[in-house]
Order: structure tokens, then sequence, then C-alpha cells
């Protein structure tokens, strides 16, 4: 019997944990459990309409707003419900800003639990065994894998997240971008900068 090789090869190109994922899909698709235009339409709604940039919203507000800054370092749930951006029941989110004395970095030791709402979806590498138990053991060097050498005196505080409590990291707003509206300053923030994992990115970068 003749078939199509080409969709072999495309699945050839992916890597194997979303090679995986695309025969779950198939396989489910074709035993007409699911929808793939449903599921498109929620990868779209995380990726477009929920997720990081729903926390550079509220990352930029923070930095141009000092009463909401710290609305939302004392109830970061409601601060951030007031930009119209809910999480889901029962879910409580705590910002954590960061200084020049102290980088906050953000983990799950038990599984994954990620704020969804703010961030988007979860990038692969947060839910790997290694990221979560070499974060909260060496922080340092794992931010120094991820390309971010930060001070020796800059201490490096761990939050483990849970399925009640989500945490959000305030990245320092880059210098040289005083004035800017929030709209510009948010274009500056980073999926990877909310977890602690990156800075900021700099005004020539943006």
């Amino acid at each position: 019997m003749a078939h199509d090789d080409s969709d072999h090869h495309h699945d050839n190109e992916l890597d194997p944990m979303a090679a995986r994922v695309r025969a779950l899909e198939t396989i489910l698709t074709q035993k007409g459990l699911i929808d793939p235009a449903a599921i498109d339409v929620i990868v779209d709604t995380y990726e477009t309409k929920v997720g990081p940039r729903n926390g550079a919203r509220v990352v930029a507000r923070a930095w141009v707003d000092a009463d909401f800054a710290d609305w939302l370092k004392r109830d970061a749930t409601a601060a951030i419900a007031s930009l119209s951006i809910a999480g889901r029941t029962g879910e409580h989110m705590q910002a954590v800003f960061n200084t020049p004395d102290i980088h906050n970095l953000v983990v799950c030791t038990l599984c994954s639990c990620y704020p969804w709402t703010v961030l988007g979806l979860p990038p692969v590498w947060y839910k790997a065994p290694p990221y979560r138990s070499r974060a909260v053991i060496d922080p340092r060097g794992v931010l120094e894998e991820f390309g971010l050498r930060l001070p020796q005196e800059t201490r490096i505080r761990v939050w483990d997240s849970t399925s009640e409590l989500r945490y959000l990291v305030v990245p320092m707003q880059p210098a040289r971008t005083e004035g800017w509206d929030e709209e510009r300053l948010a274009g500056l923030v980073t999926r990877d900068s909310m977890i602690g994992m990156g800075l900021a990115l700099e005004p020539r970068a943006a």
C-alpha cells in the first residue's frame, strides 16, 4: 500500500517531546476524541490572549505607578485582577520584586505549577526534573547556564510554586527607560524575566 513519507519526514524534524505530542494528537483525532480545531483555539488563546503579554502589562504598570506597585506587593491577586486579568478559581498570586541586592527565581519542585494566566504556557525546561531540583540546590549555577551571570553580592531567593500559590517576578526596570509609556515598557518584559531566569531587555534590544 502506498503512503506519503512527507509527514514522517516532518515529524522527524521535531524534538522528541513535540513528536510524541503530535503522535498522541493524531491517535486521539482518529478515534474522534478530540477536535484539532478546538485544540488550536485553546493554544492560540494561551499564546495570544492569556500569557506573557498579560504579565508584561502587570510589570509595566508597576514600573510607572508606585501605588500599583505597592498594591502588587501587598495583594498581587487583587492588583492583577484590577487589570481585567483573572486567574483560575482558588489560584492566588504573589509578586516578588528584584532589586540590586536580591534576585528572585521561581520553580515548582513537586510538579510544574505555573501561573498560566500571566505567563502563558510553561516552557519545557520549567517542567524538567533537572531544573526543578538544581534550581533549589544550585540556583546561581543554573542561571549561569541560561546565560545570566549575577554579581556575587546579589542574593538569589528561590520561590517554590504550589497549586494554591503562584509567583510573578517583577524584574528591575532597565536604565534609560524613564518616561516611557506602559506599552513601550511592556515590550521589554520577557517571560523568562518574570520567572527569574532572565532580566528585562535593554532598550536597544527591544
